[in-house]
């Protein structure tokens, strides 16, 4: 007997890799880290908005968007979504939100949200501008900005008959009390 260690080819090699683990840097998602002044621009009118996050690094299970609307901007006709919930944090400025018949004035570090189905509008009615951070869960409705920048691109104007077409690709639809 020697106390040489044994030279079994049947023993498993604790220093070899494992083929057959999985690689978790191919398959983990990236970080994504946008800086001041990073993100895609869409230019709405009054409102400038900032694509912070598109859902392409969330599995599409969220978008995050930054908002500047201009003083005095009036909102979108109010809407419902039927797919996605939608908050607003407001980072400065007041907005007012309009739900159903029911106003409600956010000022900064005020978190509005709004789930599927409920009727919803919000505009900036003060002089001053109002940021805020948006949240879509799924991010479904990024993409409804990009295709109303793409409408009223060339300086066309948007129509309210126009922007029900482009809701409706998003599962969005006008709140109208069709009593």
């Amino acid at each position: 007997m020697t106390d040489e260690p044994s030279t079994d080819d049947t023993a498993p090699d604790d220093t070899a890799p494992d083929d057959t683990a999985p690689d978790d840097t191919a398959t983990a998602p990236a970080v994504s880290v946008v800086g001041p002044g990073e993100g895609e621009t869409i230019l709405l009118g009054t409102t400038r908005m900032r694509v912070l996050e598109d859902g392409s690094h969330t599995g599409h299970r969220l978008g995050i968007t930054e908002s500047v609307l201009a003083p005095h901007t009036a909102g979108p006709p109010q809407h419902r979504h039927a797919r996605h919930d939608e908050g607003f944090y407001i980072i400065s400025g007041t907005v007012r939100f309009t739900v159903g018949d029911e106003d409600h004035d956010a000022t900064a570090g005020t978190l509005v949200m709004v789930p599927p189905g409920v009727p919803h509008t919000f505009a900036n009615l003060a002089d001053q501008p109002a940021v805020m951070l948006s949240t879509f869960t799924p991010d479904l409705y990024v993409q409804y900005f990009r295709d109303l920048r793409d409408t009223m691109a060339d300086g066309r104007v948007l129509t309210p008959q126009a922007n029900v077409r482009v809701m409706s690709r998003y599962a969005t639809e006008p709140a109208v009390d069709h009593a």
